[in-house]
């Protein structure tokens, strides 16, 4: 990632589009891929962040003589029930609390998928644009896909009800079914462009959030996530990678004392019984400074530090850990690697 002098390094032979927004201000960046193609506030500018994006791009670099295109997209707060939900799911059928709240209403079902897709057979329509230098005769072979996606749907009981305790059944069940329409939707539609795509190398990204501690709901959504890669139509096509491993288990111990503090402190604000604030008797200023007390006495210098060299967002985001990122998008590109030797692909 770096060079000798500590600077990031810029890829030689691989280049970036990348198709983000907010609501439908959507923009686009592009370049040789370096840092700051993660999360980016502004579709054209250095977001100051990285993704899977750049190890990976990196690692399939090392692995291949060819140029390389990355052709990325992602959106905030999206789910595939809803927002990716691909075209053989049919339109997602809205639930009376989608009616009550006037959400996620029919005509904007799946989206984010046409997005998706119509943004890649746009780039491919004119790649010279994209990668300078590029001429036509060259032509393009589509290599791979990843799939990095997830919280929206872990973190929804509308769509996935929960179950009854003995139940033996996963309560995500229907993300594994979305996964696998999904998976042959995108095949089928980039045979558009690209006759070999029928059956793309694809890479599942598995949630991986808390780690080696996941909540019962995460650890099943893990396997529904998981599942279609175990399919016989998918074996050997098809690859799922834990991200679990990567998860930075000394931050994410910080990220649980910083939310302590954040619960002490909203019990002091609403005067909650069991507390030293029961009855309201302390002043702002007195909760201020317990609260600094408190803080001070739960997490050390030493972990502060460590908090503010290594993470940048929240827990869903993987606690906005770069060390983190690095080993996934290193995870996808080397699961890719293997899937295109299967394929017969890696010598193209």
């Amino acid at each position: 990632m770096l060079h000798d002098d500590g600077t990031f390094r810029e890829c030689d032979r691989v280049w970036i589009s990348y198709l983000t927004g907010r609501g439908d201000a959507n923009g686009e960046g592009v370049g040789k891929l370096t840092t700051g193609y993660g999360s980016r506030p502004n579709p054209s500018e250095d977001g100051g962040k990285i993704g899977p994006e750049f190890t990976f791009g990196l690692t399939i670099e090392e692995n291949t003589d060819a140029p390389i295109l990355l052709i990325k997209t992602a959106w905030g707060g999206k789910s595939l029930f809803y927002d990716f939900r691909p075209p053989s799911a049919g339109v997602y059928p809205r639930t009376e609390n989608d009616i009550q709240r006037d959400r996620n209403h029919e005509k904007d079902s799946g989206k984010y998928y046409r997005l998706m897709m119509a943004h890649v057979k746009s780039v491919l329509s004119d790649l010279g644009r994209v990668v300078p230098g590029y001429q036509e005769e060259q032509g393009y072979q589509l290599a791979g896909f990843v799939w990095f996606q997830g919280w929206n749907d872990v973190v929804n009981r509308d769509v996935y009800p929960r179950l009854p305790a003995d139940s033996d059944q996963n309560r995500f069940a229907k993300y594994s079914q979305w996964m696998a329409d999904f998976i042959r939707d995108v095949r089928s539609d980039l045979s558009d462009v690209d006759s070999g795509a029928a059956g793309l190398p694809f890479v599942i990204g598995v949630l991986g959030v808390d780690g080696d501690h996941p909540s019962p709901d995460h650890r099943q959504f893990r396997e529904a996530m998981a599942a279609p890669a175990t399919r016989e139509a998918f074996r050997g096509n098809v690859a799922a990678v834990p991200t679990g491993p990567y998860w930075d288990e000394p931050l994410g111990a910080i990220a649980s004392k910083f939310a302590a503090v954040r619960q002490k402190a909203y019990q002091l604000r609403t005067k909650q019984r069991g507390h030293e604030n029961h009855g309201g008797s302390m002043t702002k200023e007195q909760q201020a400074e317990f609260m600094k007390e408190f803080e001070r006495e739960l997490i050390s210098e030493e972990e502060i530090a460590l908090w503010n060299r290594g993470a940048s967002n929240a827990g869903y985001h993987y606690l906005g850990c770069g060390k983190t990122m690095a080993q996934i998008g290193e995870a996808f590109a080397l699961a890719m690697l293997e899937l295109q030797v299967n394929s017969g692909e890696s010598s193209k």
